[in-house]
């Protein structure tokens, strides 16, 4: 299947801060040729924290490209494309809940936009949670909120919760722990 299609050349026509843009000029082997779109992103890591009573921690946030607050699990880019996602997830726990934990189990690894994007999001199941405080950038406003598992599935499948990440990491941890 790969032979019949070729990448002649990418072209980056933008360079960001989260993601770089390119122009990928495809062949095919019946001898047509197209410009596919390509964004590059180095990667990130999402977290579901578990407090002692089941619930799970998730943040409220403003999110530009919805023009909204949206109710998402805890998640950041990697600092680097290398980082272990692990260590990102554990950083990003503690930097948008304000709870540290050194129990992270991997519960599975996302690929949000297939299509045109590379991003890939590992996410970890965290327990045993200590109280420590958020760390937030000086624009990042994030509330903490609890919910239960049934109460963030009821808000999935009412279309309350749209976020890839979140909805496919709650329903995997449901799927793995709750069955």
């Amino acid at each position: 299947m790969k032979k019949e299609i070729k990448r002649v050349k990418r072209e980056r026509v933008y360079q960001g801060t989260i993601v770089d843009v390119y122009k990928d000029y495809m062949e095919f082997s019946n001898g047509n040729h197209e410009v596919w779109d390509y964004i590059h992103h180095k990667g990130a890591a999402a977290v579901i924290p578990v407090m002692d009573d089941g619930r799970l921690l998730m943040v409220r946030q403003y999110r530009n490209a919805l023009d909204r607050f949206t109710l998402e699990l805890p998640a950041g880019g990697l600092d680097q494309a290398d980082e272990p996602g692990r260590d990102c997830s554990a950083r990003e726990l503690e930097e948008e809940t304000g709870y540290h934990s050194d129990d992270l189990e991997w519960l599975i690894t996302l690929r949000t936009t297939v299509a045109l994007c590379n991003e890939k999001i590992e996410v970890y199941v965290a327990r045993n949670l200590i109280r420590t405080h958020q760390h937030l950038d000086e624009n990042e406003f994030v509330n903490v909120e609890a919910h239960t598992v049934e109460e963030l599935k009821q808000m999935i499948f009412e279309g309350k919760i749209e976020d890839s990440k979140t909805v496919a990491a709650i329903l995997a941890y449901d799927a793995k722990y709750n069955r």
